[in-house]
């Protein structure tokens, strides 16, 4: 079995992987920066297919949401016979989707962190939004925003100290939820008992 998934989601395919001794899972990455680019995604997910069938893999899961594609992802996915991870993006997943529909209000204005993006927040934030040479520019950037929410995957002090941080950078009040790995276990385990198929020589 093959999983194709976003970067940002790396490390947690791994850890779901190993604890639950899926051994015969094996994870192929896009870049994580299509975060950004989601318009990136389905014809990078439509070539990653197509290469992943040539080499052999006839089981294939998507590492990914909707993610911001407006369902582009899932015309090409349907069009392979390929299934997704549901809901629209990690941070409802890492949530589990019932949690985060039941939140869906409550959250309308928050903006989320997960351990990837702690570990990544100057990479993916701070430089290419320009705050590390204009911090000022955090009060127009986030001003519709009113909480940083961290959806941890682990307990990692280190990462919430980041995380705080961020929160206190960016202006905004601070919350922790430990969220685990969610519906991510729950979709690589369901596709993992799924139809066998051997692992390409």
């Amino acid at each position: 079995m093959l999983v194709i998934a976003c970067g940002m989601i790396a490390r947690e395919v791994l850890a779901v992987k190993a604890i639950n001794g899926l051994e015969h899972l094996d994870l192929i990455c896009l870049p994580a920066e299509f975060h950004f680019h989601p318009d990136r995604i389905a014809p990078a997910m439509e070539t990653a297919i197509l290469k992943a069938r040539q080499d052999g893999y006839s089981h294939i899961l998507a590492g990914y949401a909707d993610c911001g594609t407006g369902g582009l992802l899932d015309t090409v996915l349907k069009r392979h016979s390929v299934d997704r991870i549901g809901g629209p993006h990690c941070f409802a997943f890492y949530q589990g989707l019932e949690a985060f529909e039941a939140s869906g209000e409550a959250d309308m204005l928050c903006f989320y962190m997960t351990d990837f993006l702690c570990r990544q927040f100057d990479a993916f934030f701070v430089r290419p939004l320009g705050l590390d040479r204009h911090p000022e520019l955090a009060a127009d950037y986030f001003r519709h925003y009113e909480k940083l929410v961290y959806l941890a995957q682990t307990n990692d002090a280190s990462l919430d100290a980041v995380a705080e941080t961020a929160a206190t950078m960016l202006g905004l009040a601070y919350e922790k939820r430990f969220t685990g790995y969610g519906d991510l276990t729950t979709a690589l385990v369901a596709a993992a008992e799924g139809p066998a198929s051997p692992r390409p020589a």
